[in-house]
C-alpha cells in the first residue's frame, strides 16, 4: 500500500479506523525529509496491513501544531489509536524495519495498563 496524505480533515478517522497508523511529518524544504522519504515509502510497501501517511507541515500546520512539530521528519506511530511513538530524525531502513517489528510485537494491554498508572499518579 502507497502511503496516503493526512489532512486535519482525515486524520482522526484514519487512526481511529486502522490498528496501526505510521505518521511521517515533513516538509518540501527540509533536506533530511527528502532523504527519510524513500524509506518511509519502501516500509509502506513492505508492509500493506499498516497505514503510511504523510503530513506536508507547511499546508497542515494546524495538524503538525496538534502534533507539537518542532523538529522534522518527525515520526509518529499509533497501535489502536494509542500513540506509542513520537520521534524527530530520520530513520535508516533496518531502524525502521526495526520499529515496524516492535510496534507489532507491543503487549496493548499492557500499554493501556501502564497509561492507566501513569494518570492515576497525575
Amino acid at each position: 500500500m502507497a502511503t496516503i496524505e493526512l489532512t486535519n480533515t482525515n486524520h482522526q478517522n484514519t487512526v481511529s479506523n486502522n490498528d496501526i497508523v505510521f505518521i511521517d511529518f515533513w516538509a518540501s524544504w527540509c533536506g533530511p525529509c527528502q532523504s527519510f522519504g524513500p524509506v518511509f515509502e519502501a516500509a509502506s510497501e513492505k508492509n500493506p496491513d499498516m497505514v503510511f501517511a504523510k503530513v506536508n507541515t507547511e499546508e497542515e500546520r494546524e495538524l503538525a501544531a496538534q502534533f507539537q512539530v518542532r523538529s522534522i521528519p518527525m515520526l509518529a506511530i499509533f497501535r489502536e489509536q494509542v500513540l506509542v511513538f513520537s520521534q524527530p530524525g530520520a530513520l535508516p531502513a533496518s531502524a525502521l524495519d526495526q520499529l515496524i517489528g516492535q510496534v507489532k510485537d507491543l503487549d496493548m494491554d499492557k500499554v493501556r495498563a501502564d497509561i492507566t498508572a501513569q494518570q492515576n499518579k497525575a
